[in-house]
């Protein structure tokens, strides 16, 4: 076999037409500058015009909502009680936890139902509580998901009532 007639003969190009080339494929028309570029970034703009005003807009009606019912939101703290519980620990030595919460509410009203449901609440997180296992209070994520925990069910035994956050004042596991 020839070495030449393997070889594809490729046509030289002079540097006129790799230039040339190079310029058009570097020119964009008036028409694909405007529907590439400047459409999206316009509809980009008004998209974030649109949510800003939405998002403000709804939190303005709250805040009216709320003023027009009567009801003034204000950072209220209810302490429950001391509880102390022992812990599940699958029949090795006994494990405690002594824990004292607050309720953080936003409401007056909320504070007079929280004290005629109590007994249930507490009977929600003493039920919880004595499930516990002591490897479950590891960490700051057991102690997230306990707070987490503690929060949907003291929601629950007062629903429709909604409290906004648990916090620990005091826990101690031994």
């Amino acid at each position: 076999m020839n070495k030449k007639t393997d070889e594809v003969e490729q046509p030289e190009l002079d540097a006129d037409d790799l230039a040339s080339g190079l310029e058009k494929k570097k020119k964009l028309s008036g028409k694909q500058l405007v529907l590439f570029v400047i459409l999206p970034a316009v509809a980009l703009i008004i998209a974030g015009v649109v949510a800003f005003f939405l998002l403000s807009g709804g939190e303005d009606k709250a805040a009216e909502s709320q003023l027009a019912s009567g009801e003034q939101t204000e950072l209220l703290f209810y302490d429950l009680p001391e509880m102390l519980v022992n812990l599940n620990t699958g029949g090795r030595k006994a494990s405690y936890l002594k824990i004292k919460v607050a309720l953080e509410i936003d409401r007056q009203s909320i504070l007079l139902e929280l004290e005629k449901k109590l007994p249930r609440v507490i009977n929600e997180f003493q039920v919880y509580l004595r499930e516990l296992r002591p490897e479950d209070l590891n960490g700051s994520a057991g102690m997230f998901r306990l707070k987490e925990e503690l929060l949907t069910r003291v929601n629950t035994a007062l629903y429709p009532t909604q409290v906004k956050d648990v916090l620990f004042k005091e826990m101690l596991v031994q």
